[in-house]
């Protein structure tokens, strides 16, 4: 078992690294609070390369932004603690260094796009000295060496009329306006790594397709490493590489963006792509899974998804079901792909 206690191993030279951008190995995170501990993420294991864009699906509380926030190291500790795993960018576990190390890392080399631009945003500065803040504190620029590089970053995420605008302060802004600044932000230092945690929310369907595009276009501009984080499977079609399912902590699925919507090998998996609206089904009722997400607090014996699963079996609420390699009927392996489900064979085919 790894501890982040561990003597760390001996650092890996960044210019002869050759892995993954970023590796999340076995990552537990819990929560301490009077009524117990929550444990909101459990063994998490995933990694992302340069030019390559993850995308970490699952509904609220599947510990989808708290393992982001872990490897940002923006985690309120305590009450959350790690007690055990690694999160290694370029071969170095950030779980080992000091905060200096790792605040140098922290937006200049990781950045993050929050879900919600308006209370990211300071409503009191101008979003020029915000986007400024990077270079004057990162680079040391003047503030008019600031100014005129925050504008350049504006024109770069297509806001119009950039240098009449960049006085203006946030409220000012549409909500997809705000996230192309956000995502501004995210850009200043041209980071190897951006961490976009539901960038799209609360935004119409035509400004989601404007925001994905445009993080598409700029990841492809500067080979960045790209984490998406959402509950829409709708969102990710045409962006995602690769697709981790999340559910109750756990990754329960694993697999290529294009493999996974033609043959999820989950039955949450499943009932996520069953609940989006489709074209050839109009006035039909939505599917929905039954139930709710279980309580962190008293997660359910054996697989968490068993009191909502309409394939669940006894087996299922005594055993936790490892991740599965997923294979063909003939046995050849699937690459990248993964299923924690006692009965993937069965879901897969179905």
């Amino acid at each position: 078992m790894t501890t982040i206690e561990d003597t760390a191993p001996a650092p890996v030279s960044d210019e002869s690294y050759q892995g993954p951008l970023l590796e999340v190995r076995d990552l537990h995170v819990e929560f301490h609070t009077r009524d117990g501990v929550a444990r909101a993420v459990n063994g998490v294991n995933y990694s992302v390369s340069a030019g390559e864009t993850l995308a970490v699906l699952g509904e609220s509380g599947s510990g989808k932004s708290v393992t982001a926030q872990a490897v940002m190291g923006i985690l309120d500790m305590p009450p959350a603690k790690i007690p055990r795993g690694e999160i290694l960018f370029r071969g170095q576990d950030m779980l080992r260094m000091s905060a200096e190390e790792r605040r140098k890392i922290r937006g200049r080399r990781i950045a993050m796009i929050f879900q919600d631009a308006l209370s990211s945003l300071n409503p009191v500065l101008s979003v020029g000295y915000q986007l400024g803040e990077m270079f004057r504190i990162h680079l040391g620029l003047s503030k008019k060496e600031a100014k005129a590089r925050a504008i350049e970053l504006m024109d770069r995420v297509k806001i119009p009329g950039a240098a009449a605008r960049v006085n203006d302060y946030p409220h000012q802004f549409s909500g997809g306006m705000r996230q192309r600044i956000m995502i501004a932000m995210a850009l200043a230092l041209e980071p190897d790594l951006i961490i976009a945690d539901e960038p799209t929310t609360a935004l119409d369907v035509t400004v989601q397709a404007q925001v994905m595009d445009l993080l598409a276009d700029l990841q492809r501009e500067y080979n960045m490493g790209l984490i998406l984080i959402t509950h829409d499977l709708g969102v990710v079609a045409d962006v995602a590489d690769k697709i981790a399912v999340m559910y109750a902590g756990r990754i329960v699925e694993t697999a290529p963006v294009h493999e996974l919507y033609k043959r999820p090998a989950h039955p949450y998996t499943r009932g996520l792509l069953d609940s989006i609206p489709r074209l050839d089904q109009k006035g039909q009722e939505l599917y929905a899974i039954k139930g709710l997400p279980p309580n962190l607090l008293r997660t359910p014996a054996g697989c968490a998804f068993n009191p909502r699963c309409p394939k669940a079996e006894d087996i299922c609420r005594t055993d936790v079901p490892p991740l599965h390699p997923v294979t063909e009927p003939d046995g050849a392996e699937l690459p990248g792909r993964g299923s924690a489900c006692h009965f993937w064979k069965e879901t897969i085919r179905g």
